[in-house]
């Protein structure tokens, strides 16, 4: 029999990014974002110009305007019951370039504005400082990441908000998703390695910009440490387990290594040192890493306090295939034993718990899930109704997971759902493709009224929250068809 495991403090909640939600790109002194050339289309992620394209459509120019509609989304989720709410401060709302001297005061209010209405309703804020919203300057006219000038830039730019949110703010992370720094260079890391001659050259670009990020991200945590010693600051990373495509011991041995390529950031994060497998990656492809006197000191000192990661999917690897990602993980064969999503993303509750258990080995640390969800094609019934089964049997079995992990003897903090609300899609652009609790009225064209209204699995998560995660029989909020 099922029976709830979730310690009474723990953090249910939802979480955006910023980029995807906010809108207003240019509004009130803000510079423009990787995120804000990304045009919608399905490899967005891959291959895009930073210069925008008058053809195109970028729909996080608009998002869902949550930037001037936040009063009412909050309130949505504060009615949801929601006991955190992730989000992201816009990088180029304080800064617009990346390297002013002196940040942005109407971006600063605007996070005094957000952070207080959920203090108001007794929603921890949950906040990145860096979700793939790199400065579009900083990237033009400094190569991003690539440059260890960056490194003074985010710290600055940390420091500015660590100051100004001591009080409102206690749980932070340095980047979001930086082990995409291989899958997703462009925008995880903000280098452009499309023109790189060969594999060495790309690797060392990659491996350089994530050594710069590794230091701003140790300088952070020493600088907030100091301003708010409560505070708790932690690393983010998308950590899908990788399976072996057979019993091949090759494909079995490829996908560890493969995944070791990820947690080789939590390693560093979490334990304060490059790992010992580094030094052959290091020998065998020719990588020579701008390392300063006192950076590596810097890294040990400035350890992350917990680890944030992402799960939506399990990938299957067989060895000598070529290795892909996008926004979820990493892409690799069909797996006979798993349902997918319409957008073909395998369905793995169990990957999940496997995952919660992986990481608790690995670190002995306290986990924070701080996105999982599933993206589906919502449809209105005949009478404006969202009827949508099949979030609430995906939310279900996740949570069951998961109950299971801390059974197992995960310490973790909290589980916020991707997203609560309806946003743009990162991987596409699409409006298409919803994760949210609360429909939004909009398009993949942009048109729409942007009309907040609540799917049925608004009330099942209420439900879960209210019972800390003990009853998650979903029947009664299902529809019959008519």
């Amino acid at each position: 029999m099922y029976q709830s495991n979730f310690p009474e403090n723990f953090l249910w909640g939802g979480a955006i990014a910023a980029n995807q939600a906010e809108g207003a790109y240019l509004e009130d002194g803000k510079g423009m974002s990787i995120a804000d050339a990304l045009p919608m289309g399905k490899d967005r992620v891959y291959h895009f110009s930073l210069e925008l394209d008058p053809e195109k459509h970028y729909p996080n120019h608009e998002g869902i305007d949550f930037y001037h509609r936040y009063e009412e989304d909050i309130a949505l989720m504060a009615e949801l019951g929601l006991k955190c709410f992730r989000t992201s401060i816009a990088w180029t709302r304080i800064f617009p370039k990346g390297d002013e001297l002196e940040p942005n005061e109407a971006g600063l209010q605007f996070y005094d504005r957000l952070f207080a209405l959920l203090k108001s309703y007794n929603i921890e804020p949950i906040i990145t400082i860096s979700h793939f919203e790199t400065p579009l300057y900083l990237v033009k006219e400094y190569g991003g990441w690539k440059n260890r000038q960056l490194i003074d830039f985010y710290e600055r730019y940390a420091k500015v908000v660590f100051e100004r949110y001591k009080d409102q703010v206690t749980y932070w992370m340095t980047f979001n998703e930086i082990n995409h720094a291989h899958t997703l260079p462009l925008i995880a890391a903000g280098v452009d390695i499309s023109q790189a001659k060969d594999e060495t050259e790309k690797l060392n670009i990659i491996y350089q910009a994530s050594h710069n990020m590794f230091v701003a991200s140790a300088k952070a945590v020493i600088a907030g440490k100091k301003i708010n010693p409560d505070f708790q600051i932690g690393c983010m990373l998308s950590l899908s387990p990788i399976y072996p495509a057979s019993t091949n011991p090759e494909d079995v041995f490829e996908s560890y290594q493969l995944r070791r390529r990820s947690l080789f950031y939590s390693d560093v994060q979490l334990r304060g040192e490059y790992p010992g497998y580094f030094n052959r990656i290091v020998k065998e492809n020719d990588i020579y890493l701008d390392i300063q006197p006192g950076d590596l000191e810097t890294i040990k000192e400035g350890t992350c306090d917990y680890l944030g990661f992402s799960y939506y999917r399990s990938s299957l690897h067989r060895a000598g295939t070529k290795i892909l990602g996008n926004t979820g993980g990493l892409i690799g064969e069909k797996n006979p034993y798993l349902k997918e999503t319409a957008w073909g993303w395998p369905i793995d509750p169990l990957g999940f718990r496997y995952v919660c258990n992986e990481l608790t080995d690995r670190y002995q640390k306290p986990l924070f899930v701080v996105e999982n969800g599933i993206g589906l094609f919502d449809q209105a019934d005949e009478v404006g109704e969202f009827n949508d089964p099949d979030r609430m049997e995906y939310l279900k079995e996740h949570v069951m997971a998961m109950n299971e992990a801390i059974e197992d003897g995960c310490d973790i903090i909290g589980y916020t759902w991707w997203g609560p609300i309806d946003i743009v899609s990162a991987g596409t652009g699409e409006m298409d493709k919803r994760y949210g609790f609360v429909y939004v009225d909009r398009n993949n064209d942009g048109e729409g009224t942007l009309e907040r209204k609540k799917k049925a699995s608004f009330d099942y998560y209420k439900q879960i929250i209210e019972t800390n995660g003990a009853n998650l029989d979903y029947s009664k909020f299902v529809k019959e068809k008519k």
